[in-house]
């Protein structure tokens, strides 16, 4: 006990301020690193994101020409096999009505938790 006395008796108060302040200065450069390091987190998860939503839309974008140029493809060539071009693009369409139809029926069940599980990945990745 009375070594205690003599240590905390030996402290100056000059001494606890600048412990005090340096602590404070400490305190303080640990925040602002800590709020650079979360906008650099921020900012690369948005880059991530944005990136994948991007190459997302560029594919959709392709596949849909591809689409279009092998259903215009395929109806002519129903037409030719059933010599009446009207039949074979309305073969087309009647399945692609039947895959509209589907991906309406199975929205719930698959597309959207497919959708909302690759968006929370992106977003803890």
């Amino acid at each position: 006990m009375e070594d205690l006395k003599t240590k905390v008796e030996g402290i100056k108060v000059e001494d606890i301020k600048t412990v005090a302040e340096n602590l404070s200065e400490h305190a303080a450069e640990y925040v602002e690193t800590y709020i650079k390091l979360a906008v650099v987190k921020a900012t690369q998860k948005a880059t991530g994101i944005a990136t994948a939503s991007l190459t997302a839309i560029l594919l959709t974008f392709f596949c849909m020409f591809v689409l279009l140029f092998s259903g215009v493809g395929m109806a002519v060539w129903i037409g030719e096999e059933l010599q009446n071009m009207k039949a074979g693009y309305f073969c087309v369409a009647s399945f692609c009505l039947l895959c509209a139809i589907l991906f309406v029926l199975l929205r719930k069940k698959l597309i959207f938790p497919f959708v909302r599980d690759q968006i929370i990945r992106k977003v803890y990745e």
